[in-house]
């Protein structure tokens, strides 16, 4: 399918970030903007056919970016039926990290668990990065350089995204160093400085709420598998169908509701499966997740986001996240791996949903 830049392309405006005024905000995501589950697993899947026959002789590992492309990458591994894994903000306890640098984001360090790469490394011949949006290229070219030290001349690299900004220059420098690139939609970023800059920013800001508010219904679901380490794609698919048939047997039989499924940061992409099979079922669905990113809300038309909800984090309490433009819905499902002991961020989470929402549900992967 061939995507159009109204498709995938909307400019917002990032708070107080001098490093760069914009941020591309994709409305087929599932991050920032609430969509259809079936409408972004969708999109994911077309770019891993882009690659589906790039690198069959090949044994291949896909690298899914945090925080916004860890959904992306695993999709795009349970297509192809790859070895898969993301990069990760959150502490992994007990194993030895890659550290490396994202320039343009408010939250520099990335990390890969090293343990896991040692042990990829005797079974793949091609890493493939998956991202949502490249635009110069060197967040990928310093973990690369990582780990062309670690494993001399054993690795060939590409790169796999929705959206492709690069110049060409930097175009060029891939193309030296042999480095491949796909991509679906091909971006001009001279402009989106100026866009961002016309926009008022006169959004509805709405802070952080820490106090215990509504009830609301938790169920826990054993047989979590977790992203941040390396999985089997082939079983990460089975894994989320047994959570979708845990949560199914819990919540009874739903057709013709409104829904809102919420992931919760990296934590993207069993939000989507999950929302993706309510909407097999017969509901309206729409996805979204909490986030890091500190995205400015403006009340034009043509803006994407117009309201931003205050969090703390349902992983570390001293950090804040945002959720965006919060709608009232028939019922509302939160999927999360996030550790019990974080209450303080789940009351957070829970009061901006309740501010238009009644019924709401904690499904814990645990």
């Amino acid at each position: 399918m061939e995507y159009v830049e109204n498709d995938l392309v909307r400019i917002a405006k990032r708070e107080n970030n001098t490093k760069r005024k914009y941020l591309v905000v994709n409305p087929l995501q599932g991050k920032h903007i609430p969509v259809s589950p079936t409408a972004a697993l969708k999109l994911f899947s077309n770019l891993a056919d882009l690659i589906r026959y790039e690198y069959v002789k090949e044994k291949t590992l896909l690298i899914g970016f945090a925080e916004t492309a860890t959904a992306i990458g695993a999709q795009a591994a349970v297509s192809l039926g790859t070895k898969y894994i993301q990069t990760t903000r959150e502490i992994i306890t007990d194993v030895e990290y890659l550290f490396f640098s994202e320039e343009h984001s408010h939250a520099t360090e990335q990390k890969l668990v090293k343990d896991d790469i040692d042990l990829a490394v005797e079974n793949i011949e091609n890493i493939v990065f998956i991202e949502d949006e490249v635009t110069t290229g060197k967040t990928i070219l310093n973990i690369i350089q990582i780990l062309e030290k670690l494993y001399p001349g054993r690795l060939k690299f590409s790169v796999a995204s929705l959206l492709n900004g690069m110049s060409e220059e930097n175009l060029q420098m891939y193309e030296q160093r042999g480095i491949r690139l796909h991509y679906l939609l091909k971006t001009d970023h001279s402009q989106y400085s100026h866009i961002a800059g016309t926009y008022m920013g006169n959004g509805k800001y709405c802070g952080c709420n820490t106090k215990k508010g509504q009830d609301i219904s938790v169920i826990s679901v054993p047989g979590r598998m977790d992203t941040r380490r390396l999985v089997d794609a082939v079983q990460y698919e089975k894994a989320c169908n047994d959570l979708w048939d845990a949560v199914a047997g819990m919540i009874g039989n739903l057709s013709r509701k409104k829904l809102l499924v919420v992931g919760t940061e990296e934590f993207m992409y069993p939000a989507l499966f999950i929302g993706r099979k309510l909407e097999e079922t017969g509901n309206a669905v729409l996805c979204h997740a909490t986030t890091r990113s500190p995205i400015a809300v403006s009340m034009e038309n043509e803006y994407p986001l117009h309201s931003r909800y205050e969090l703390i984090s349902l992983y570390d309490g001293q950090r804040r996240t945002f959720l965006y433009d919060i709608d009232g819905y028939d019922s509302v499902f939160i999927i999360t791996d996030s550790p019990e002991r974080e209450t303080i961020g789940l009351y957070t989470l829970v009061n901006a949903l309740s501010a238009h929402n009644k019924n709401i549900t904690l499904i814990r992967w645990c």
